[in-house]
């Protein structure tokens, strides 16, 4: 009995510290917030009312498990003193509810490597294809194959709001929101150049082939009420188009939004709406005008440090070889897998994973 009491109240003081870094008690706050805003009679008149329900529902879900667990070890910390030591069945159940309070928090504790400022919000994932055209563009294709299949099993959704097709075959470059809680958080990691090795099947001497894309991912920003002067922007209508010059827009709807100071550009098409591309384009140039900011800041700490600055371009994060064998390799971790189908199928949990880890080894977390 008393090692039951050890481990209930070790669980409990790792779940006190899971409601501190996840930041429980806020999301509660949110959760109010938006219940009171579903009253509104007009609420539907929102085009954003079926979003802010799916997150609501998601916050719920995610602060019920977290109070589920603290109740549940709170109960059983109140009724071990009621155990007498002829109540052996009592006592076996106790033992049994807290191994499976331990097996459940061990799952949700992954959670707590989430912390960051932005890790609970949705994401805004890129992905441009490297020098070597279709080989490459066909490499950019499968990494956003991998992305959309990762966000399925998490059931987050995807849209994709901007695509520039390859000439052939593959994509030149694309951009797509995630939005589900923490995808961020999670996505976070795949930021960074993407290294393929196969046999070309656009080869026909089946040669082996090296090909790159780079993967840019930002935390979507709701509130989109910033100090972005609009005399220092610069917004141009165009038509899209697709393989083999079919029309994406029956209208010129889609909007490139440039920052003429940062030179930062955003294209968006995929709505009909000339409007609402502009509004998804000034959330995604929002976004990108914070993570800027923050790089400037990081360079110029690292300036005054005499630290060396690497371009991202020749940042490669992960490996992915499918000839002469099979092997996914995460350089920063050394996680390794050779399930390469496991992965490009969206498998990339573990090297998420590995990567939170790691960073969270490096800030002491």
């Amino acid at each position: 009995m008393e090692e039951t009491k050890e481990i209930l109240y070790d669980l409990k003081t790792r779940v006190d510290q899971g409601f501190s870094i996840l930041k429980i008690d806020d999301k509660r706050d949110e959760i109010e917030k938006l219940e009171k805003e579903t009253l509104n009679p007009h609420f539907w008149d929102d085009e954003d009312a079926s979003t802010k329900m799916k997150k609501l529902g998601n916050l719920k879900k995610f602060v019920s498990e977290w109070l589920s667990i603290k109740n549940d070890i709170a109960d059983l910390l109140e009724l071990l003193p009621m155990v007498k030591p002829s109540d052996v069945n009592l006592d076996k159940e106790i033992q049994d509810k807290t191994i499976d309070l331990q097996n459940k928090f061990e799952e949700m504790e992954f959670q707590m490597l989430l912390s960051g400022e932005y890790d609970d919000n949705s994401a805004i994932l890129s992905i441009y294809a490297g020098a070597g055209g279709t080989e490459a563009q066909d490499w950019a294709e499968m990494l956003l194959r991998m992305y959309k299949r990762f966000a399925d099993t998490h059931e987050f959704d995807t849209k994709i709001t901007s695509i520039s097709p390859g000439e052939e075959a593959g994509i030149k470059s694309t951009t797509l929101e995630i939005k589900g809680p923490f995808a961020y958080g999670y996505l976070k990691s795949e930021a960074g150049v993407h290294r393929l090795v196969r046999i070309s099947p656009f080869d026909a001497d089946k040669a082996r082939h090296t090909s790159f894309a780079l993967v840019d991912v930002l935390p979507e920003i709701e509130d989109i009420d910033t100090n972005i002067n609009e005399d220092d922007l610069r917004i141009d209508t165009f038509r899209s188009g697709g393989h083999g010059g079919q029309g994406v827009n029956t209208t010129d709807s889609a909007v490139r939004i440039t920052h003429i100071p940062t030179g930062l550009s955003v294209s968006v098409q995929n709505e009909r709406s000339q409007l609402q591309n502009k509004q998804t384009a000034l959330k995604i140039l929002h976004s990108r005008l914070i993570a800027f900011e923050n790089k400037k800041q990081k360079e110029k700490i690292s300036e005054i440090r005499g630290e060396a600055i690497s371009a991202e371009w020749g940042n490669q994060i992960r490996s992915y070889v499918m000839q002469p064998y099979t092997k996914v390799k995460d350089h920063r971790t050394n996680f390794e897998t050779s399930n390469v189908q496991l992965v490009l199928d969206g498998g990339i949990d573990e090297f998420i994973e590995a990567y939170l880890k790691k960073e969270a080894s490096k800030n002491n977390v």
